[in-house]
């Protein structure tokens, strides 16, 4: 089973608190950041989610290795890209509890999956609560995070078409080799 809770008023105050501390971090090592960004499930008012607030660091792609370094100071431990190009995820450190934070290229394929799931399910009120009943429906009849993204899929394939994303966008987001948890460096 994988826990799918209903909205929590309090995520964008967790989400705050983070983008303030990297923020602040990436700005003394002098790491130019396009912008910081709440996704994911948690950043859509009323949809329910796992409670994990995903985090978006955004920069130019000659500032990955940089913007890292900062995350790798913070406590964070590189796991790269995990199957999905332009996008690096980070382990955090046991102190920011449920988290996932990524380093990710302005521009790329990755930022704007991310970006136009979580604008879309905000100005369609309808697709939200479906997406959201989707979520909770395969989250109690699944064992792994793996089963449930495969899932949920066709919903987010539907939300990502929504958003204007072509064919072969949406076609490149579902052929990316994301590795199962097992396969992740712990």
């Amino acid at each position: 089973m994988i826990t799918v809770v209903d909205y929590d008023p309090t995520w964008p105050d967790r989400f705050e608190a983070l983008r303030k501390e990297y923020a602040e971090a990436l700005a003394a090592a002098e790491v130019p950041v396009i912008s910081i960004e709440h996704v994911g499930s948690t950043s859509v008012p009323g949809l329910a989610a796992k409670p994990v607030i995903d985090c978006d660091i955004i920069v130019a792609e000659k500032h990955v290795q940089p913007a890292a370094d900062v995350l790798v100071a913070l406590g964070f431990r590189p796991v790269g890209e995990l199957g999905i190009p332009q996008r690096w995820a980070f382990k955090q450190p046991e102190r920011l509890g449920e988290t996932n934070t990524y380093v990710i290229v302005d521009g790329s394929l990755a930022l704007r999956n991310h970006l136009a799931v979580r604008d879309t399910l905000r100005a369609d009120p309808k697709l939200r609560d479906r997406y959201g009943e989707v979520k909770q429906r395969i989250g109690a009849a699944v064992a792994t995070i793996e089963e449930y993204g495969r899932g949920k899929n066709a919903t987010v394939q539907e939300i990502l078409a929504a958003a204007g994303l072509t064919d072969a966008e949406r076609a490149s987001i579902d052929d990316n080799q994301i590795p199962s948890r097992d396969e992740v460096p712990r």
